[in-house]
């Protein structure tokens, strides 16, 4: 009786409301425990101790409680604005690097029904939305007024811009292929099983995607923005407590953001490795569920740990060669390619 008397607008609006904290509250337990998982693989590698001391109730769990350890010592410390920087830009540049990391999230398939917002125009929504991140780093630099942290959004920016061109290409093969510009669309065009995924016409795109998407967030083995020659951290180097966590938290969202785009865009996304296989396509193994969608995003999140344990950071003019001389050549060539393929019927997917 109660629910008759409340606005359907009301309604509508407290709906989205739910579906959106149901996808922010894992999303940033997912981000807490991915710097864990980090410390611990990378520890692994390098054949040393990860976090292993902080428990809860006095049980030390492998140190799992590590994250919200971080997180309340970080929330506790104090906020310290830099003499004559601007502090209204200042605490907006923080804002403005988690704000499209998580609003990207809005069109992201989860399954073929678990999607908050299934535009047609999904494929160009992330490209904005992973574009305005950008604005962040260039605004952090500036308003800290420090030439180290100035110096670092430079680099940082030239960095993002550069590779996001050839980003955006790797994504005109997939439009090609797929006919669509709508995510679950996308997924659907790669229907049939394994060797109907995107990968496999465009191997190099894919390669190309995942590489940039390590590039444009800034990690190893391209973190140039943090200067070995100057203050590290680069161009949030003069914030502290609650600003620096944001910081931290975008990068690895957008880390996880890169990790389920390319699953999404070239590997299937929800649908199963096994689909259309005699014994198992008709089991829980060959039907496409959110798990398979994790599985392989699992996977290139901890290629993004990898690389950090094993490769040496690039110079900086190495890192701008191959992003302009390397990558944009290649994929310029591979969306002929693709358009030859469509063409031909070779690989014919969506309409």
């Amino acid at each position: 009786m109660m629910l008759d008397m409340i606005p359907d607008v009301i309604l509508d609006l407290a709906w989205i409301v739910i579906k959106i904290v149901a996808i922010i509250l894992p999303m940033t337990v997912a981000v807490a425990y991915f710097t864990y998982a980090e410390r611990r693989v990378i520890g692994f590698m390098q054949v040393r101790m990860g976090p292993n001391r902080v428990g809860i109730l006095g049980f030390k769990l492998w140190g799992l409680a590590q994250p919200f350890a971080d997180v309340f010592k970080l929330l506790m410390k104090e906020i310290i604005l830099p003499d004559n920087s601007n502090k209204f830009l200042f605490l907006l540049a923080p804002m403005l690097a988690i704000a499209p990391a998580f609003a990207a999230w809005a069109v992201i398939p989860f399954n073929d029904f678990l999607v908050l917002a299934d535009i047609n125009a999904g494929l160009l929504y992330i490209l904005a939305m992973t574009s305005l991140g950008v604005y962040g780093v260039i605004i952090a630099g500036w308003a800290s007024n420090s030439k180290y942290a100035f110096l670092g959004a430079m680099r940082s920016a030239a960095q993002i811009v550069s590779y996001e061109i050839a980003m955006g290409f790797a994504l005109i093969g997939v439009l090609v292929l797929s006919g669509t510009l709508n995510l679950s669309g996308i997924v659907q065009a790669q229907s049939g099983g394994i060797f109907d995924w995107f990968w496999l016409p465009l191997l190099p795109l894919f390669v190309i995607y995942f590489v940039s998407g390590v590039a444009e967030t800034n990690r190893a083995p391209f973190d140039v923005a943090e200067g070995e020659s100057e203050i590290v951290a680069g161009f949030h180097v003069e914030y502290s407590g609650a600003a620096f966590a944001v910081f931290f938290l975008a990068e690895y969202a957008n880390m996880i953001l890169i990790s389920v785009l390319t699953a999404l865009l070239f590997l299937g996304g929800w649908l199963s490795p096994f689909q259309g296989v005699p014994v198992l396509g008709d089991t829980f193994l060959g039907s496409g569920s959110i798990f398979w969608l994790f599985a392989k995003s699992s996977i290139f999140m901890f290629l993004f740990l990898w690389l950090r344990a094993t490769f040496p950071r690039y110079r900086y003019d190495q890192i701008m060669r191959l992003g302009w001389k390397v990558f944009l050549p290649i994929t310029i060539v591979w969306v002929m390619v693709a358009a030859l393929m469509a063409v031909l019927g070779i690989v014919v997917k969506g309409g």
